[in-house]
């Protein structure tokens, strides 16, 4: 199924030149310009404490890290019942915010308790703490109820106290539900937690489209279309999912809704393919049905809103500022692929990149203020860097480690990830967005690459 879906893309494409990914099958195929293949793989922090009351910010002690000091405590369990659900949260609070990179996690002193179970401050400020949290669990039949308690040692001040609910089957949501509450007091940002990660897993002959929660647990598959589905890009609400596929024997773009599982598919001649949203309706992807491989907006429903680009070029890897008015793409109008930005508004269009042989996958940060993307260096390594929207500010992220390749930011901008053949076959990593913490998102099977982390967090 693999190679006839191959076969059949490259019959369509072979009147035109095309990018193609993995990175270095693109450049292999410059040798070959017309038979293309159609396979794309296309923080000094102000950390002010937000009290619970008044909505002020009350300045907290860091580390020289700019990391916040946090004792987090194990949750007490009155009843004998709760006790489980208790360590399984213990557990997964833990891991949740030590994920983050915000906190340094220190342990709790014997004594954070006084004779009458209040905190004792005292013996929180002899080890260094900047924030304690802690609390207690209840299970009533299968209700459980998560009791916490947050305060900014310097002032023992209670910040935070509130209560949360769920089955007994759903702790990583109450766990996660706190871990959220308490990044969004300390930093006044949206945090990684509800966020999904999409990515394709190959399995034999097959890829397939699966999501993972922020941490790489709760994995599901998304498409079973038994050939190749390719570059999945989630819209800003999280409600539809884009992506190429080949079952039809060439690349074809879906939206698939995934409220209601309807899947639209862009019908039209040549190839459809490598989307990435504008804003929760409207979606970019690369045509050739005029001829010229450009790129086109694209309506939910499935229809042509405009065409965007010009160029004799190929035009494709659409990725936007948040507020939609810009848009970085890759083209190779000039030569050879480089990132460009262009202006919806006015039409005007400037050249990003110009450090690099091949610069490919724009990824625009949440913040809009830098743009992560992969080069093809020319000693042959394969990295990423990340740039500010003006073309100043260039560093490299990933060095000596591989193949790196598709990053995609997280939606408070701390974190990036990204594919990567530093240990083997292709698997997933996050990265601090400076290029710190590198570390593997998850383990299974097969590989995976071209992660789309999704801005959607309830």
């Amino acid at each position: 199924m693999y190679g006839s879906a191959l076969c059949s893309a490259l019959k369509v494409l072979r009147s035109k030149p095309m990018f193609a990914y993995p990175i270095k099958t693109f450049f292999v195929m410059q040798f070959y310009r017309y038979v293309v293949a159609a396979v794309i793989i296309v923080l000094c922090f102000p950390f002010p404490l937000l009290a619970a009351e008044g909505g002020e910010y009350i300045a907290i002690r860091k580390e020289g890290s700019g990391k916040i000091a946090l004792v987090l405590n194990k949750l007490d369990a009155p009843v004998k019942d709760a006790s489980e659900q208790a360590q399984s949260l213990d557990t997964i609070i833990h891991d949740g915010l030590d994920f983050t990179g915000l906190f340094t996690m220190i342990s709790p002193p014997l004594n954070v308790k006084d004779n009458s179970s209040r905190v004792n401050f005292g013996a929180l400020d002899s080890v260094g703490a900047a924030v304690y949290a802690g609390g207690s669990v209840t299970n009533i039949s299968g209700a459980v109820s998560l009791d916490m308690e947050v305060y900014d040692t310097s002032g023992a001040k209670l910040v935070l106290k509130k209560t949360y609910h769920g089955k007994q089957q759903q702790l990583r949501t109450i766990g996660y539900a706190f871990c959220a509450d308490l990044v969004k007091l300390l930093t006044g940002k949206k945090s990684v937690f509800g966020s999904k990660i999409l990515f394709v897993s190959k399995n034999k002959d097959f890829k397939e489209i699966y999501e993972c929660d922020f941490d790489g647990h709760e994995l599901r598959q998304l498409t079973n279309s038994h050939s190749i589905s390719l570059t999945p890009a989630l819209s800003p609400d999280g409600r539809y999912l884009a992506y190429t596929d080949f079952s039809s024997g060439r690349p074809a773009l879906y939206i698939r809704d995934l409220s209601s599982g309807t899947t639209s598919k862009i019908d039209k001649s040549g190839i459809c393919i490598d989307p990435g949203w504008r804003n929760s309706r409207e979606v970019a992807t690369t045509l050739s049905f005029e001829g010229d491989q450009a790129l086109y907006l694209i309506k939910v429903d499935g229809s042509i809103s405009r065409r965007l680009t010009f160029s004799k070029g190929i035009d494709l890897s659409p990725s936007f500022s948040p507020d939609g008015n810009k848009m970085a793409y890759v083209s190779d109008r000039n030569g050879l692929p480089q990132i460009f930005i262009e202006d919806l508004q006015s039409g005007q269009v400037n050249r990003l990149t110009f450090s690099g042989r091949y610069n490919t996958q724009p990824s625009w940060s949440p913040a809009g203020d830098k743009i992560a993307y992969t080069t093809w260096e020319s000693g042959g390594e394969i990295n990423i860097f990340v740039i500010e929207v003006d073309g100043s500010g260039l560093k490299q992220l990933t060095g000596n480690s591989g193949e790196n390749e598709s990053p995609s930011w997280s939606p408070d901008g701390r974190m990036i990830v990204f594919a990567s053949n530093r240990q083997g076959p292709k698997k997933l990593y996050v990265m601090g967005a400076s290029g710190e913490n590198q570390r593997p998102l998850m383990q299974s099977e097969g590989e995976q690459m071209q992660p789309c982390w999704s801005l959607f967090s309830p």
